[in-house]
């Protein structure tokens, strides 16, 4: 099972998930509404993302969705 860390840094209004571990050689793609996808530089497989002005009522986690796994058109 994959571990998911979270980080939520109020003063900073910023929270933060891992689904995998965070790189050295990591990048970040701002995917709009201050939405922000951090994926590996290398392999460019996203790894986390942040949301910015995050505050706990923020519903922009229900616009968002992460699939992890094998496609069902992967072979």
């Amino acid at each position: 099972m994959a571990q998911v860390k979270i980080y939520y840094e109020p003063e900073m209004e910023l929270l933060t998930i891992f689904w995998q571990p965070p790189r050295k050689n990591q990048m970040a793609t701002e995917l709009g509404d201050g939405v922000i996808l951090i994926k590996d530089e290398t392999t460019g497989e996203p790894i986390g993302m942040e949301i910015l002005s995050y505050k706990p009522s923020d519903n922009r986690l229900d616009a968002v969705t992460v699939e992890m796994g094998r496609s069902a058109t992967s072979s």
